[in-house]
């Protein structure tokens, strides 16, 4: 499985992420004139080799009409607060007065040159942001307004992100635990401690810490919200075949090398999240039992079985069992509740083990088949589709032991010669 893997020692910033991914392409020439080709107004990415700690990587720079935010503005939570005020004397005269809604930032997004897929999901970031903002400041979405200097500048970080992982199409994106900092950071509201109020709005459910050895903001609320949005997992880093790495640098210097890292590999090692439901039911005839099982398969259901047990005073019944993942877990109760006579249903929550799967046609003496291969656990494994030589079977008058072994025996001589 193609997996992307964000490790977040230094926190995690949009144009930090936005390097890192970036260092990821040989290509990085051509890669930062596909970000400037968006038709994102006024707006430029450049990059610039630097260093941190020793550590060579990559710096993004994002400047709207030729100007950088500032540090301070860039790293802390006004980047998207409602009705600011500015502190960048050069961008103050210009600036000031200029704000954007939800809305307007939607438009702006929907006419960048980008894939729909793209679009949507950079809206979807800033959908997370907008609602951090309206819960921290007591208010709604729609009353929301962005700074223009810190709308465009996190506009860019966000949809540069979202055409940056639609192009690497990993099948999995994994972020560490955050480390968001510590001490307080200054707005223009006062002093706020750290992670920032919307930043810690976005990080609910999301595993972060902080350490004594960083005085400052690490995870900014463009980091938070982009982390939210894209993981599909929060963990430490599994087991990787790693085939390339990229280092994002920050502006700030710390005691560590301020650097987001990616790495970018194969997991052949599968764990997932399953939910076994279990029901007793001794009043149903096997009739109504494969029709529930029939119309759970159908709802979804990984797997459903059967066992014969003994219920109260020693009855014969029928514990039915069903695995489903999480997403349709309440679908599926419903359809249990529906198709049997039971009035209680067990759940326990379960890690499954599983083998990374794949479908191969291939030519074979008496057809094509379809070939289904499972690898990870250092195994590899595959067998051709029963429906296939089931077909083939029909279709030549053979028996299914025929056929299998006269594909078996034409492999072997094939591979003899």
């Amino acid at each position: 499985m193609k997996t992307l893997f964000i490790e977040c020692n230094m926190g995690l910033a949009g144009d930090m992420l936005t390097a890192a991914l970036i260092d990821l392409f040989d290509n990085k020439e051509d890669i930062l004139k596909e970000l400037n080709s968006f038709g994102l107004k006024d707006v430029e990415t450049s990059i610039i080799k630097d260093k941190k700690c020793g550590i060579e990587g990559i710096h993004v720079s994002v400047k709207y009409h030729g100007q950088e935010e500032s540090e301070d503005m860039h790293h802390h939570e006004h980047e998207h607060e409602h009705d600011h005020e500015h502190h960048h004397e050069h961008d103050h005269e210009h600036h000031h007065h200029h704000h954007s809604s939800l809305e307007d930032i939607k438009e702006i997004i929907n006419g960048l040159n980008v894939s729909d897929k793209v679009k949507k999901d950079s809206i979807n970031v800033y959908e997370l942001l907008a609602e951090a903002e309206a819960h921290v400041h007591g208010s709604t979405i729609n009353d929301i307004h962005f700074h223009e200097v810190g709308t465009m500048d996190a506009i860019a970080d966000i949809v540069n992100v979202s055409y940056l992982l639609d192009k690497l199409n990993v099948e999995k994106i994994i972020v560490s635990p955050i480390h968001v900092g510590r001490g307080f950071v200054k707005c223009a509201h006062g002093i706020l401690p750290v992670p920032a109020p919307a930043t810690e709005y976005l990080l609910h459910n999301i595993p972060y810490y902080s350490k004594e050895i960083i005085e400052g903001e690490l995870c900014t609320p463009t980091g938070a919200a982009l982390a939210k949005y894209y993981a599909d997992e929060f963990s430490y880093m599994p087991t990787l075949n790693i085939e390339k790495s990229g280092y994002g640098l920050g502006t700030k210097d710390f005691k560590i090398a301020n650097v987001v890292r990616v790495f970018l590999g194969q997991d052949e090692n599968k764990q997932v999240k399953v939910i076994e439901l279990d029901t007793n039911v001794d009043d149903m005839t096997g009739e109504e039992i494969a029709f529930a099982t029939e119309r759970l398969i159908k709802a979804g259901a990984y797997e459903v079985f059967t066992t014969n047990i003994n219920m109260k005073k020693n009855r014969p019944g029928i514990l039915l069992s069903v695995i489903c993942s999480e997403e349709i877990e309440q679908e599926i109760v419903k359809e249990i509740f529906a198709n049997t006579s039971t009035i209680g249903i067990r759940k326990t929550v379960k890690d499954k083990f599983v083998l990374d799967r794949q479908i191969e046609e291939k030519d074979t003496n008496m057809g094509k088949v379809r070939i289904k291969k499972s690898s990870g656990y250092g195994v590899e494994k595959e067998k051709i589709e029963n429906d296939d030589m089931v077909e083939l079977a029909n279709k030549n008058d053979k028996t299914l032991l025929e056929i299998k072994r006269s594909i078996k025996l034409w492999e072997i001589n094939k591979f003899k010669h």
